[in-house]
C-alpha cells in the first residue's frame, strides 16, 4: 500500500512514521528543499500546485491526504480525478473559510459564538453594533497559530485592524469568555465508523498551543462526541478530524476545525491505544480503526523557536522526546515532549520542568 501526502511538515513526518510499521510506504510533495518529512519520506520538492509534481505524486501513490488545510483546494480536486484523497475536497473547502465553517456549524445546530461577515469597513462597524465589543476579527481565510486575527477593544482599533489584515474578506467573531480551551479529536472510516479520543484541555499563548493534557472521563465528553459527530457525518468525512472548542457557563460553543491530524493530539502517540497518527493512516487507506482509548493521564508540551537540549528533556522521568529537525525559528514549532502516567495526581508534576525547559527556549 501507498499512501501520499500534499506537505512534508511535521504531520507529514509523523503520519509517515506511524505508516511504516503497517507496512505502507509515503511520498510527500513539498515546496521546501528539504522539509522535515524528507528523511522518513519518498520526498518530492514541488510547489502544491505543481502539475508535474502533482501527477507524479498520483503516480507515487494509492491514496493522497494532506496535512494542513491551506493547500490549494485545486490541487486536491486535481488530485482526486486520479484517484482517493482523504478527507475529500469539500471538507477542505470549508475548513478553508472561516466564514464557510461557522455557517456549517450553524446549520448542523454545533453552537459557535455571534459571528458576522464583513467585506468592507461598513460591514465591520455594523458587525461591531450587532456584536458589541470587545471581539475578533478575523481573515476569512489562510489564519493559523494566531495569524490574521485582531483584537478589537475599543471603536478606535476598527480601521487600524481591518488596514493590518489587508483589507481582505473577513469575519468579526464576538469575544468569548471562556473557562477552558478544549479539543475533540475524532476518526471516522469509509464505512462511517466512528471514533474518539479523550478530550484534551488546551493552553495557548500569542494563539500558539503551548500545553495540551488529556482529560479522559471529562464530564464535556459525550456533548463534544455528539458535536464533531455532526460534523463528520455531514461532510461524508474520512481520516482524522479536531473540533476546537470553547467551554463557557452556558455550554461548549465550536471555534473551528481542522480536517486533520492536530496539534492537541500528540499525546496520543505515548498516551492511547492507538495514535492519531496511525488511526488516519488507518483510515484513509481503508484499514480497520484502532482503539482510541487512553493509556493512563498525558500531557504534550510544545516548544516553540527553539528545541532544548535533548538531555535536558530526556533525563525527565516518563517523557518523550520529538524533535522535528526543523531550524530554529521565532514562533515557529520545532518539536514537542510528552509525559503519560498511571496516577493522574501525578501528571502536573511531571508537566512543569518541560514547561520551564519550554519557557527558556522560547523567551531565549
Amino acid at each position: 500500500m501507498r499512501l501520499g501526502i500534499l506537505g512534508g511538515g511535521q504531520l507529514a513526518r509523523m503520519l509517515a512514521l506511524s505508516a511504516h510499521p503497517l507496512g505502507i510506504s509515503v511520498a510527500c510533495l513539498d515546496p521546501a528543499p528539504a522539509a522535515c518529512a524528507a528523511p522518513v519520506t519518498n520526498y518530492l520538492q514541488g510547489a502544491y500546485d505543481d502539475p508535474s509534481g502533482l501527477a507524479e505524486l498520483a503516480g507515487r501513490t494509492d491514496v493522497v491526504t494532506y496535512e494542513f488545510e491551506n493547500v490549494p483546494a485545486e490541487s486536491v480536486r486535481v488530485l482526486s480525478e486520479h484517484g482517493p484523497i482523504h478527507p475529500g475536497p469539500g471538507a477542505l473547502a470549508t475548513a478553508q473559510d472561516r466564514l464557510f465553517e461557522k455557517q456549517l456549524f450553524r446549520k448542523l445546530g454545533i453552537p459557535t459564538p455571534g459571528f458576522a461577515a464583513v467585506g468592507n469597513p461598513a460591514d465591520l462597524q455594523r458587525a461591531v453594533s450587532e456584536l458589541g465589543l470587545p471581539a475578533i476579527l478575523k481573515t476569512r481565510r489562510l489564519g493559523y497559530d494566531g495569524k490574521g486575527q485582531k483584537l478589537l477593544r475599543v471603536p478606535g482599533d476598527l480601521d487600524q485592524a481591518w488596514e493590518a489584515l489587508g483589507a481582505v474578506p473577513c469575519i468579526l467573531e464576538a469575544f468569548v469568555p471562556f473557562e477552558r480551551e478544549l479539543s475533540v479529536i475524532a476518526v471516522r472510516a469509509p464505512n462511517g465508523n466512528r471514533a474518539f479520543y479523550p478530550l484534551s484541555e488546551n493552553t495557548h499563548r500569542e494563539g500558539i498551543l503551548r500545553l495540551a493534557l488529556s482529560r479522559p472521563g471529562d464530564p464535556q465528553q459525550e456533548t463534544a462526541e455528539t458535536l464533531v459527530g455532526r460534523l463528520v457525518d455531514d461532510l461524508d468525512y474520512v481520516g482524522v478530524i479536531a473540533l476546537e472548542l470553547f467551554q463557557t457557563s452556558e455550554g461548549l460553543l465550536a471555534n473551528e476545525f481542522a480536517p486533520r491530524v492536530h496539534n492537541s493530539g500528540h499525546w496520543t502517540i505515548e498516551g492511547a491505544e492507538t495514535s492519531q497518527f496511525e488511526n488516519h493512516v488507518r483510515a484513509v487507506m481503508g484499514l480497520p480503526l484502532g482503539s482510541t482509548a487512553a493509556v493512563g493521564h498525558a500531557a504534550m508540551v510544545n516548544f516553540i523557536g527553539a528545541m532544548p537540549e535533548p538531555a535536558a528533556i530526556l533525563t525527565l522521568p516518563d517523557t518523550h522526546l520529538h524533535a522535528y529537525d526543523k531550524a530554529p525559528r521565532a514562533g515557529r514549532k520545532v518539536g514537542h515532549a510528552s509525559v503519560r502516567t498511571l496516577d493522574g495526581a501525578q501528571l502536573d508534576a511531571l508537566v512543569q520542568p518541560l514547561q520551564r525547559l519550554a519557557n527558556e527556549v522560547a523567551d531565549g
